[in-house]
């Protein structure tokens, strides 16, 4: 214990560095879960799928949609989720996974669907990078 004092004396500012980096984790989880609702994981977004037949909103731009997406996820880029209104409205009695590429921007989309009225709308954690990460299938054909 004493080698790590003497470490941490040694070495002031890493561990001023260390606590802010802590610090702004916990704050960005804490925007993110105050801000967008509860974010699925991956894995919870395919439960959520097979359990409650769950659909996916992709919010990236169409190119980046046609590269690869979850499998029958509707593309609504972020800039024109207004322009998709009547395809979404249909889906208003299901669940909605909101995605986009990592996870940032898909809140923002999760809190103008809940101001039309969805009830259950998720942003998906860590996006279509944490999708691939955990291994799961993608599409690069339009559903």
């Amino acid at each position: 214990m004493e080698e790590f004092l003497a470490f941490v004396a040694r070495h002031p500012v890493l561990f001023g560095l260390l606590g802010v980096v802590s610090a702004l984790i916990v704050a960005n989880e804490l925007y993110g879960t105050l801000r967008g609702g509860r974010r699925l994981s991956p894995t919870e977004a395919v439960r959520l799928s097979n359990d409650r037949d769950a659909r996916f909103v992709d919010v990236r731009p169409l190119a980046d949609y046609k590269r690869g997406h979850v499998i029958g996820a509707i593309s609504a880029p972020a800039s024109k989720i207004a322009e998709r209104n009547k395809e979404l409205d249909k889906l208003q009695s299901k669940p909605l996974v909101v995605y986009c590429a990592l996870g940032a921007s898909a809140p923002s989309v999760v809190d103008k669907l809940r101001k039309r009225g969805f009830a259950e709308v998720y942003a998906m954690r860590g996006g279509i990078n944490a999708w691939q990460n955990a291994g799961l299938p993608i599409s690069n054909k339009s559903s």
